[in-house]
């Protein structure tokens, strides 16, 4: 009998800090739109915001245009204050690639 160990990369992660909780909707809200510069964002990033704007009714989806240097800058204290002062609702960060 062959006996197969194997093992488990996905460790475990402590948050400190909760996410912020979910929005039950984005219709009518503000929405923020940062990438990050990965793979496909040039692309991917205004065609979320397209889908976006076709699937809730009222949302204002702010992207790259509405946040200079905010893109190069992601992470940084300077962008998460131009962030705030946009009013947005919540904030999409990425592209997940």
């Amino acid at each position: 009998m062959v006996t197969l160990e194997f093992h488990d990369p996905s460790g475990t992660l402590d948050a400190s800090k909760p996410y912020a909780p979910r929005l039950p909707s984005l219709a009518g809200k503000k929405i923020g739109m940062l990438s990050n510069g990965q793979w496909q964002a040039y692309r991917m990033l205004p065609l979320l915001k397209t889908l976006l704007e076709a699937d809730f009714p009222g949302i204002e989806v702010l992207s790259e245009e509405n946040y200079p240097q905010g893109n190069t800058k992601i992470g940084t204290a300077e962008v998460v204050q131009m962030v705030k002062d946009s009013g947005v609702d919540a904030v999409i960060v990425g592209n997940a690639a």
